[in-house]
């Protein structure tokens, strides 16, 4: 397993407590609160930053906190009884996760082994206080669920992604993946706006560093794409697509 330090910086992410927002902005008019704002404004909310290859949660562990994604990827994967990681879902800012305590009442373990892709922020809430606040507010539990929507589309994109035998387009599929989800358009194509080292691309598609170099090579050969500095930008992805479909 990879990833097995924790690396963790808190400091308090809001003078706001509570379990609602209102005491805050009473008697002034304000847009509808999005997740940040309730997940910011309960008891006990912090700012969490992890340096990229710690561990966030392990398999196994309380199910006691809920977070919200705010800078950076984080990837979910699971470890099976033959020693395989795989990759389940790489989530991008404003994903919502760890949210198996709000339906198990802290009762059940974690399913997922949680690793910073890259360096992360993120905001943190004890599970007590969001359920406390769904009770009180049925909006928080929309947006929540909503939040949860989201979190599964991208596990099924993974999956979708891992279901390739051929090594070279699971690869295409994953680059796919990451213009869609962390895409910056510039004249040149689109750059993944992630510092992607060959070993982590390896580890997030179930591959080894050595084929994922000479994959890579291959695809900028063929003048698909470019790699500067770990980021990589992909021409033109429908080209892409279409070459390895």
């Amino acid at each position: 397993m990879v990833g097995a330090t924790r690396g963790f910086t808190r400091y308090s992410a809001s003078p706001t407590t509570g379990a609602g927002l209102a005491s805050a902005a009473a008697g002034q008019p304000s847009a509808s609160p999005t997740l940040l704002d309730v997940i910011r404004g309960l008891n006990g909310s912090t700012m969490e930053t992890v340096e990229r290859g710690k561990t966030i949660f392990f398999p196994g562990d309380p199910a006691e906190k809920v977070y919200l994604l705010r800078r950076g990827a984080v990837r979910l994967s699971r470890v099976y009884e033959s020693g395989e990681e795989i990759t389940v879902a790489l989530l991008r800012e404003n994903s919502l996760f760890g949210v198996l305590s709000l339906l198990t009442g802290q009762r059940s373990d974690r399913f997922y082994h949680a690793i910073a892709f890259t360096r992360v922020e993120m905001v943190t809430a004890p599970a007590a206080s969001v359920r406390k606040a769904i009770e009180q507010d049925a909006s928080v539990g929309l947006l929540m669920l909503q939040g949860l929507s989201s979190r599964i589309l991208q596990t099924e994109t993974m999956i979708e992604t891992l279901t390739h035998r051929d090594m070279s387009s699971r690869l295409v599929s994953f680059l796919l993946v990451l213009c869609r989800d962390f895409g910056v358009p510039s004249n040149e194509g689109i750059t993944i706006d992630l510092r992607l080292s060959h070993q982590a691309i390896a580890e997030a598609i179930g591959s080894t560093r050595v084929t994922i170099t000479r994959l890579l090579g291959d695809l900028r050969n063929a003048g698909l794409v470019q790699i500067d500095r770990k980021k990589i930008t992909v021409f033109d992805p429908l080209a892409l697509a279409k070459r390895f479909s």
